[in-house]
């Protein structure tokens, strides 16, 4: 498996680029997030790779950082997403964008993007909850303050948890925390109910 690239950008035509290493031009797939921080042509660079191996086609695919090498190839474990649908993906949301969403059970973030319907969207919230931060190491984006325990008890649902489920572990949170950190300690107290 090609797992890292490193040489010299030739050509930018997105979502695909060309890369020269050692006198052989390597075309990769990257996502929009990789594509608008790629240097100049001309200029050196060094990708995370993944390489995909199909009967008609070998696939290359490119990433600046680590964590979004390992969340592409989370995305290609799910169900019905594909290359191209990880890379749509990862073009429609940062890694932390993605944690977030997940974090909040947010599908309508991920309906947004180009090719990812309801059922989909679901299917990835589902898959992705308890796998995203340990495999990116990135924890969900911090919010602002809660507007109230609405949400945190909307999420809790989300989630599977029932009204008196939900309604005993808000009581028992601290005032003044973000949305996220609230979902994140009323998971902690539910899990100790389990």
């Amino acid at each position: 498996m090609i797992g890292r690239l490193s040489g010299i950008l030739l050509q930018k035509n997105p979502p695909q680029m060309l890369l020269e290493v050692q006198g052989v031009g390597y075309e990769v797939d990257v996502p929009m997030s990789t594509f608008y921080d790629l240097p100049a042509p001309g200029q050196p660079v060094s990708l995370f790779t993944h390489l995909v191996v199909r009967e008609d086609a070998h696939l290359l695919f490119g990433f600046l950082t680590e964590a979004e090498r390992s969340l592409f190839r989370q995305l290609l474990k799910i169900s019905g997403v594909g290359p191209r649908l990880a890379l749509s993906v990862l073009s429609g949301l940062s890694v932390n964008d993605l944690a977030d969403a997940v974090a909040r059970q947010d599908s309508a973030s991920l309906t947004r993007i180009p090719g990812v319907g309801k059922k989909t969207a679901e299917r990835l919230l589902l898959e992705l909850k308890e796998k995203l931060a340990p495999l990116t190491g990135v924890a969900p984006a911090a919010g602002g303050p809660a507007t109230g325990t609405n949400e945190i008890s909307h999420a809790l649902a989300g989630l599977g948890y029932n009204d008196r489920e939900a309604s005993w572990a808000i009581k028992q949170l601290p005032a003044a925390l973000s949305l996220e950190e609230g979902i994140r300690q009323a998971l902690k107290l539910l899990s100790r109910m389990e």
